[in-house]
């Protein structure tokens, strides 16, 4: 099942299942909190009702599919080729997990606003987990993920460098630069994926050219080792999303930094793309 985030003609934020084949999407009756819970227990589709008729796709723009209210957990560092390739870095003893600010976010089709105060806007592909539950069992911690979906942790790579000496990386205004995160189109409910942290190939574009292609398979950490490791730091919220790392290929190690006018398609395997026009640089 999918379910995204949406809004109609100017209409409050709602959600809804996604029915592809009919190119359309049938709003859902109530909150998040209440029926996303039914959901990741494996209810499904019966754990629903809804609110109105189906609403053509093209009528609704798809919006981040996280309410205003939760968090957004980006975990770094998880891919080793990426550490290497890209950072000249060895991989870390444990995980590394910081915020980034809901307004950094953008849909499925908005554009990436080029901040004025960055040279080096970089592109980092994710698969990025949706927390579906009010609980999260220690032994099973992927069970209170209610699906996956796509993101782009799209980042200002000479900022991240700007911490003074001694402090270490400004990671709070490397990634939570206003309106450039892609997250969407959807999230795809963690019973469409076989048992397990999933392995699903992750790839972008930009103007067609593969910049970076590669699989969960390669995470350091899988999807439930990240969700235990915040977890235990600080709680996770019904509806917060964990971004869970990027492979290689990212314009810090390539060098091929991203431009106004870029297309940038963010995909990962059984889920959708983000595709996201840079605009001009902001001043």
């Amino acid at each position: 099942m999918r379910l995204a985030r949406c809004s109609h003609q100017g209409s409050a934020p709602f959600w809804a299942v996604v029915d592809l084949e009919h190119d359309e999407v049938n709003p859902i009756r109530g909150r998040f909190n209440d029926w996303a819970p039914r959901v990741t227990a494996g209810e499904g589709i019966s754990a629903l009702s809804f609110s109105a008729g189906p609403v053509p796709m093209a009528d609704v723009v798809l919006l981040p599919p996280i309410d205003p209210v939760n968090r957004v957990v980006v975990a770094g560092a998880n891919y080793l080729k990426h550490l290497v390739a890209d950072f000249g870095l060895e991989a870390p003893a444990q995980p590394v997990a910081f915020l980034k600010a809901y307004g950094a976010l953008i849909g499925a089709n908005d554009p990436i606003r080029f901040p004025p105060l960055t040279e080096e806007l970089d592109h980092e592909v994710e698969l990025v987990a949706v927390i579906g539950s009010h609980d999260i069992d220690p032994s099973d911690p992927l069970a209170c993920v209610l699906g996956y979906t796509v993101g782009n942790d799209v980042s200002a790579r000479d900022l991240q460098r700007s911490g003074p000496k001694g402090i270490g990386m400004d990671l709070f205004a490397a990634k939570s630069q206003d309106r450039t995160t892609g997250v969407g189109p959807w999230i795809v409910t963690r019973d469409e994926f076989p048992p397990g942290s999933p392995i699903l190939r992750l790839t972008l574009a930009v103007n067609g050219e593969i910049r970076q292609d590669g699989n969960t398979a390669e995470m350091t950490w899988d999807v439930g080792e990240l969700i235990s490791f915040v977890q235990v730091r600080s709680s996770f919220a019904c509806g917060d999303i964990l971004f869970t790392g990027s492979p290689a290929g990212v314009g810090l190690g390539t060098g091929r930094f991203l431009n106004a006018g870029d297309v940038v398609e963010a995909s990962v395997e059984g889920i959708g793309t983000l595709r996201n026009v840079v605009s001009e640089k902001n001043v």
